[in-house]
């Protein structure tokens, strides 16, 4: 089974929810782009991006010398004591990062 289908808590940063719209609608258009937004809203909970971290992502983004958005994203990931699932290369050497790339 796969990380989507699975039943377990699934958590995203606000972050990621832009990222999404963005990369669909830019290839797919805005009607797929809400459509597969909706899918992610009904299957995970929302994080959404509060001081704590914030902060906590600037320390990761100058320890692991990622972009923003990225680190963000791994921030999110440790303040709901999750792992951050993704193909996305600028993860591959972070510990409790699952790539499935």
């Amino acid at each position: 089974m796969g990380y989507i289908e699975s039943d377990e808590e699934a958590f995203v940063s606000a972050v990621n929810l832009i990222e999404l719209y963005t990369w669909v609608a830019r290839d797919y258009g805005e009607t797929v782009a809400r459509s597969r937004l909706e899918s992610v809203e009904a299957r995970c909970y929302i994080v959404p991006l509060e001081k704590g971290i914030s902060l906590d992502s600037a320390r990761l983004k100058l320890k692991h010398k990622l972009g923003i958005a990225d680190s963000i994203v791994l921030a999110t990931a440790k303040s709901v004591n999750g792992k951050v699932v993704t193909g996305d290369s600028d993860f591959k050497h972070i510990d409790g990062v699952v790539f499935i790339g």
